[in-house]
């Protein structure tokens, strides 16, 4: 009988796990030197990216985070244009162009047809050139009437952290109306008090970060309707809708806050929260083409095209955009109101549950503004623990829910808040309610003998 030994090919049986490069450390300071396999590095990095938290468990950020299919193949196809080349991309120009006329048309513009606007990268750029359009509009004016331009200032209340920095980068006072415990959004009084011939615009904010309410926009303008009968002070309006835009539309449409009321001159907003696009786009609209000044549009010849803009940025990915128009003939007004009521609603099973432990207070209970709820420990509770406790406690089964304190003159009070957006349903919300009842009986276990404070848990306000 003849004996036979096969001659066997020396092959890893896993070509990635058994690759040298992934049995040795990453580069994380200097530039490495040699070249790492694709497969490699793609599973290298992958796996570090397991250690990031769990994005539909994410109650803390206003961020979309749920996509779909279609969406991500678009978002495939557009990785290499760049928004800012429209000579080179032509179709996507008009794709954005009809985006920013159906935003004419959802927040009522008076010159539908001839609407102004434009994408951003998100609503805090959009912001930032609502501002500046309001600043060379008071500037412009001042000069005309022979006034000094040296001293403006904007009107806020509880604002997103672009403001401030719109403020700080402009050299703009920023008058900030403080909230006050039970009080936490600006008032039409307060406002009046503290405008002046100086003020470049009254910013209302259409879902407060901290509370999730909305600032009364209408009662605000009214107020400063009456203003300028008595003094002559004619103070316009932009309204921050990075949130509230792409809901009070669908869900509260008796509300009104938009460009039918003459005083607001214009409104951002932000594609890729409420919106349902992905991370990336925002909106910023005037209400006439007159209201955003001509000096801030440049004309620029880029790769043989003349086109105007107007952005504090440059080139950028055009999937985006692409992605906010496939949402809206997609989902069309019937869509968008499904998407918003189903999350306000589960932002109301939330309140009304977390109100059945007993021990909380609604500070926003989910009526009337963002999907979500806010509260606060009653005052006639001494829990033994705090809400930074629970925020920690819930985190050790993945969900964010943060907790902070207020701003100015309300940082004494602590809340804690869930924000509901596209794919986050009733289902995970009772999940969500048996963990925090896990929790609370947890600490009645294992009294906290030295309760967390904000400093010591470094939670992130998303403000």
């Amino acid at each position: 009988m003849s004996l036979y030994q096969k001659e066997y090919e020396h092959r890893a049986i896993d070509p990635t796990f058994g690759s040298a490069a992934m049995g040795s450390l990453l580069p994380k300071d200097a530039f490495p030197e040699a070249e790492m396999d694709p497969q490699d590095a793609y599973q290298a990095i992958h796996n570090e990216l397991v250690l990031d938290g769990n994005a539909s468990q994410n109650l803390a950020t206003f961020c979309q985070t749920w996509l779909d299919g279609e969406t991500h193949k678009l978002m495939d196809e557009c990785i290499d244009k760049n928004m800012i080349d429209k000579d080179e991309y032509p179709q996507t120009a008009e794709l954005e162009a009809r985006c920013v006329r159906m935003l004419g048309n959802l927040w009522n513009s008076p010159e539908e047809a001839n609407t102004i606007g434009t994408s951003t990268t998100g609503s805090s750029e959009a912001a930032m050139l609502g501002g500046l359009a309001a600043l060379w509009r008071w500037r412009k004016k001042r000069k005309a009437q022979g006034k000094p331009t040296d001293k403006p200032n904007i009107v806020t209340g509880a604002v997103q952290i672009c403001w401030d920095k719109f403020a700080r980068y402009w050299d703009i006072e920023q008058r900030q109306i403080p909230m006050k415990p039970g009080k936490y959004c600006m008032t039409p009084e307060e406002v009046v008090k503290y405008v002046d011939e100086n003020t470049i615009c009254v910013v209302p904010t259409l879902g407060l970060t901290f509370t999730l309410q909305y600032e009364p926009v209408k009662q605000i303008a009214a107020a400063l309707d009456k203003l300028q009968q008595e003094t002559g002070l004619d103070i316009p309006i932009h309204v921050d809708g990075a949130s509230g835009g792409f809901i009070a539309p669908f869900i509260h449409r008796d509300l009104v806050w938009d460009f039918r009321i003459e005083r607001v001159k214009s409104i951002n907003a932000s594609g890729h929260k409420f919106g349902l696009s992905p991370l990336g786009v925002g909106w910023v609209m005037w209400r006439e083409v007159s209201d955003l000044p001509e000096e801030l549009i440049f004309y620029v010849n880029y790769l043989g095209g003349n086109m105007p803009t107007f952005a504090l940025n440059f080139s950028r990915p055009a999937g985006q955009i692409v992605s906010q128009y496939y949402n809206f003939i997609r989902l069309g007004k019937e869509g968008y109101t499904k998407i918003q009521q189903e999350c306000a609603e589960t932002g109301q099973y939330l309140a009304n549950e977390i109100m059945k432990f007993g021990i909380f207070e609604m500070v926003y209970d989910g009526e009337g503004g963002v999907p979500g709820c806010t509260w606060k420990f009653r005052d006639d509770v001494k829990p033994g623990f705090s809400l930074y406790d629970l925020a920690d406690k819930l985190r050790s089964r993945g969900w964010q829910v943060p907790a902070y304190s207020l701003p100015t003159d309300a940082q004494n009070v602590v809340v804690q808040r869930i924000l509901v957006r596209k794919g986050f349903n009733i289902d995970m919300a009772s999940l969500l309610i048996k963990d925090m009842n896990r929790a609370l009986e947890y600490f009645k276990a294992h009294p906290v003998a030295k309760p967390l404070t904000e400093a010591e848990t470094g939670n992130f306000k998303h403000s």
